[in-house]
């Protein structure tokens, strides 16, 4: 997950994989500006967050359908 301290809908996808006992992977994309270049390049320029890397599947943002159905697969 490629995301920022500050961000509420960051928080809230924290939440969401703590809760649900999901493994994931954090990178604070202002700690890490490769990763900045990587999600920019994914979201048409753009440095939204939280972005996800599931499955091979790239997800902009928290759109928790495309997320639990790329999981449950």
């Amino acid at each position: 997950m490629c995301c920022t301290p500050w961000f509420p809908v960051c928080r809230q996808a924290r939440a969401y994989f703590k809760e649900r006992g999901i493994p994931y992977v954090e990178i604070d994309i202002f700690q890490d500006r490769a990763a900045a270049a990587q999600v920019r390049q994914w979201a048409d320029g753009n440095e939204t967050t939280p972005t996800f890397e599931i499955k091979g599947k790239v997800i902009v943002d928290f759109k928790l359908a495309e997320i639990e159905a790329l999981l449950s697969s």
